[in-house]
């Protein structure tokens, strides 16, 4: 056999293997859609177009508000802490199933009228100021927008609960092995249609702040003030799904009832949700009490407010969640328990802060245009990574899937650790110019971007598979309440780090030009250095500690 055939079986053999990986990873998701699907993916496209005002409100906050990185930690805190209530709203979706899509509605009210009032300090900024201080109206916004997305997406869980069929076109039952495919479908189509919003917003970006560090103020403020109004399709895309939704369910309910099925037998065949569960108390009056206790916290003002706002909160949680995984056998308790608190120490890892993007923007010289791009970048790899990685998620424990992501998160953190110390000098003259540091930035976000969303993939699969019928959006509930306590968790960690470490952006007066506060970067090589340590340790002696006990990861 002459060489030129080995290089074409070679050939073959290598484009047969391509086309089989991309109709495993690709194709067969697409084949797995239904049209079902599409109410709740429209409301997780809208979380995931939320990101559109990500990088204007970061050059907002840092050109107009002399808000310190200390501060805007702790409004991250108070930012996050509204996803902590999802428990009892998870627990009133299955209260009020047949009228769950109210809360869609209400979470989108919040939203626009968040992206109303950015709209305003943009477009009417004397008439706004006059009323109350621009810091002021910017945290109202800061702090209604989140009550919104949480609202909608504890309905959106739910939602794609409902939108797996459990029968098929001729009105037969699905089989368990069936429906458990179809769930995972449905929960990796999720994450796609939240990074796929992402990447939408990504596009916009890069094309609407093109240049904008050439712009005037008046201009760059126009270019702010077009992003927050083309935002308000945000809460119009999660109000279409729901219509959409009802519909359909309409139209299922006429198809069946034309095939003879009575009413009481299209019930059965439709409704995941036949029986209401009984009102828990503890879950209600625990959220009620925790919503109370945190708004009191926070209109006061003590000091520690936040650090008493999380142990009450995460008490609360652990109470409710201990009564709620008495519904579950032995076996699969320990396995939710071990599951969650894996995920919990991982998510709860604290951050640098925005002083580092301050200081990629003032010293790197990343402008409005080149964080667009590292953000397109970052959802394009991530949409694709999800694919890639599809099977490693199924055939993969949490804790397997938690070190891989803690290893290779680490050494993904040691660039930008290189670039505070100089490291793109060197490369830059090394390689005359061409590596250097926007370069070094863009490969790390090509590596690092896939790697986000991984984890949670195979928990919210396993939830939607084995929680009770009956409660299917309060374990959604339970479980991201508890996840998503993990992320204030980390703000707080955030805020102590920023305290320890003293990073300063340059700050000018609005009025005058004059500069009131000059930079300082001095400490951040050492914020980011600890920072990268943290992450690094303490998920990777959770997850061995666990292993030693009699919990379990999914």
């Amino acid at each position: 056999m002459n060489k030129n055939n080995l290089t074409e079986q070679s050939s073959s053999g290598f484009v047969t293997k391509l086309f089989s990986w991309l109709d495993t990873n690709i194709l067969s998701l697409g084949r797995e859609m239904r049209l079902s699907y599409l109410p709740p993916l429209m409301v997780y496209v809208a979380a995931g177009i939320s990101g559109l005002t990500g990088i204007v409100g970061t050059f907002y906050v840092k050109e107009k508000l002399g808000l310190t990185p200390e501060f805007l930690a702790m409004l991250g805190f108070w930012m996050m802490l509204p996803w902590a209530i999802k428990m009892p709203l998870g627990h009133l979706v299955d209260l009020i199933w047949r009228w769950k899509s109210i809360l869609v509605y209400l979470g989108a009210s919040l939203i626009m009228l968040s992206l109303l009032i950015m709209i305003g300090l943009l477009g009417h900024t004397e008439a706004m100021a006059a009323k109350a201080p621009v810091e002021t109206w910017y945290i109202l916004s800061a702090l209604l927008a989140p009550v919104g997305y949480v609202l909608q997406d504890v309905v959106a869980d739910a939602m794609t609960v409902e939108a797996v069929p459990r029968i098929d076109e001729n009105g037969e039952k699905f089989n368990a092995e069936k429906r458990k495919l179809m769930h995972v479908t449905m929960q990796t189509l999720g994450r796609v249609a939240i990074i796929g919003g992402g990447l939408l917003v990504s596009v916009a970006n890069v094309l609407l702040l093109r240049d904008a560090n050439t712009l005037s103020e008046n201009e760059k403020e126009g270019v702010y003030l077009l992003v927050y109004q083309l935002a308000l399709i945000i809460p119009l895309i999660s109000i279409m799904g729901t219509m959409l939704a009802s519909w359909l369910h309409y139209r299922e309910r006429k198809r069946l009832h034309y095939l003879g099925h009575s009413h009481q037998e299209i019930a059965t065949l439709l409704d995941s949700h036949t029986e209401t569960p009984p009102i828990n108390w503890w879950i209600l009056g625990g959220g009620l009490a925790f919503t109370v206790m945190s708004l009191a916290v926070g209109i006061s003002r003590i000091p520690a407010g936040e650090e008493i706002v999380f142990v009450v909160s995460m008490t609360i949680i652990i109470f409710l969640m201990w009564r709620l995984t008495q519904e579950l056998e032995p076996e699969a308790r320990n396995v939710l328990v071990g599951t969650a608190i894996m995920i919990f120490v991982f998510r709860a890892i604290p951050g640098p802060g925005a002083g580092s993007t301050w200081w990629m923007i003032d010293e790197l010289g990343f402008d409005q245009q080149f964080l667009a791009v590292l953000s397109l970048v970052g959802a394009i790899l991530t949409l694709f990574g999800m694919f890639i990685f599809r099977r490693f998620m199924a055939e993969r424990s949490i804790a397997y899937i938690i070190v891989f992501l803690t290893v290779v998160g680490t050494f993904l953190t040691l660039p930008i650790i290189g670039m505070f110390f100089g490291l793109h000098h060197w490369t830059a003259s090394l390689t005359g110019g061409f590596v250097d540091a926007r370069f070094i930035a863009l490969i790390d976000t090509a590596l690092e971007s896939p790697l986000g969303q991984i984890a949670m993939i195979p928990m919210l699969a396993w939830i939607a598979n084995s929680a009770p019928d009956k409660l299917k959006a309060t374990f959604f509930a339970v479980m991201a309440s508890f996840t998503n306590l993990a992320l204030s968790a980390s703000q707080l960690g955030t805020k102590y780090l920023n305290q320890f470490f003293d990073v300063k952006r340059e700050i000018k007066d609005s009025l005058t030009g004059q500069v009131t506060m000059p930079a300082d970067y001095s400490e951040l090589g050492q914020l980011l250095i600890t920072a990268t340590i943290i992450g690094f340790v303490i998920p990777l002696m959770t997850i061995l500690i666990i292993k030693h006990t009699r919990f379990q990861s999914a």
